[in-house]
């Protein structure tokens, strides 16, 4: 029996993309940034060491990570005062954040104990697309007005 001709093979990269961020954001980068954001907004600046303790890293690792993320125009290191993110950077941080507050929402609607998923969250907010999240918020609404 005949088999049929191999399709081509999608093009390698580097690591596992999101599912709305296909320009090369991995869900790396996507979580390193949502972290910066976070420690950002909670202590006003932000070291590698920060980075290192919140995500359970080793400092040599987040350095790493901090100059490619400033290579690739996510961020800005100041020498001495830690980094920042830049637009480029806040834009997928906050699209991360936002993503993982509708996740908490909904599984708080549903009976789940978000603390008690809080891994199943940090998984699912890295392939949720722009018509899925608009889909969930949808359903967050409708949950609110008719309570289960």
């Amino acid at each position: 029996m005949a088999r049929p001709p191999a399709s081509n093979p999608p093009a390698p990269h580097s690591g596992k993309l999101s599912a709305h961020h296909r320009e090369g954001v991995t869900e790396s980068v996507e979580d390193y940034l949502e972290c910066i954001s976070v420690l950002l907004k909670r202590n006003g600046r932000v070291s590698v060491s920060d980075v290192a303790e919140s995500l359970n890293l080793v400092r040599p690792s987040v350095s790493l990570m901090i100059k490619r993320l400033d290579d690739l125009g996510y961020l800005k290191r100041q020498p001495y005062r830690g980094f920042v993110l830049t637009e480029k950077g806040r834009e997928v941080a906050e699209s991360i954040e936002t993503r993982h507050e509708v996740l908490t929402e909904l599984f708080t609607l549903i009976g789940l104990d978000p603390a008690t998923h809080e891994n199943d969250i940090e998984g699912l907010e890295h392939h949720i697309s722009d018509p899925v999240l608009s889909g969930l918020e949808a359903l967050i609404d409708h949950l609110k007005r008719h309570p289960m």
